[in-house]
């Protein structure tokens, strides 16, 4: 179990303190919804969980198979709904991968990132295209 902690600071912004580390983090609220956006808004954490985690599920699958994809990277792109109740519909995901396909001909890194916990635990409804970049 990990216990996060936080506080309202006002104007829409939030703390929160991991427990275990002490690290913290600030949001604010979005531009298009009464913020400044002057940190990852709730939601843009939402985002960001998702891509993190798969990555650091694929690290550990990489890590069982030993293929090294230190330097791969993320971009997620979250688009939220028109309609109420204001929420995530949609985060496309593109990985880019410092290795080839042929490093993982069984698909073990990319069943990982479908896999990862975050993945499992959003809402079915919501839209989660992945894509992998492979180095050619």
């Amino acid at each position: 179990m990990v216990k996060i902690t936080g506080e309202y600071q006002g104007d829409l912004h939030c703390q929160a303190t991991h427990g275990p580390s002490g690290s913290t983090l600030e949001t604010d609220a979005p531009v298009d919804n009464q913020g400044r956006g002057e940190a990852f808004s709730p939601t843009d954490l939402a985002a960001t969980a998702l891509a993190t985690c798969m990555l650091t599920i694929m690290g550990m699958a990489a890590r069982r198979l030993n293929i090294d994809i230190k330097g791969a990277r993320f971009e997620v792109t979250k688009e939220m709904s028109t309609d109420l109740p204001r929420r995530i519909v949609r985060l496309g995901t593109q990985i880019w991968l410092p290795v080839p396909q042929s490093a993982d001909p069984n698909g073990v890194l990319e069943r990982a990132a479908h896999t990862c916990p975050v993945h499992q635990s959003l809402h079915p409804s919501i839209e989660r295209p992945v894509v992998l970049h492979w180095k050619k």
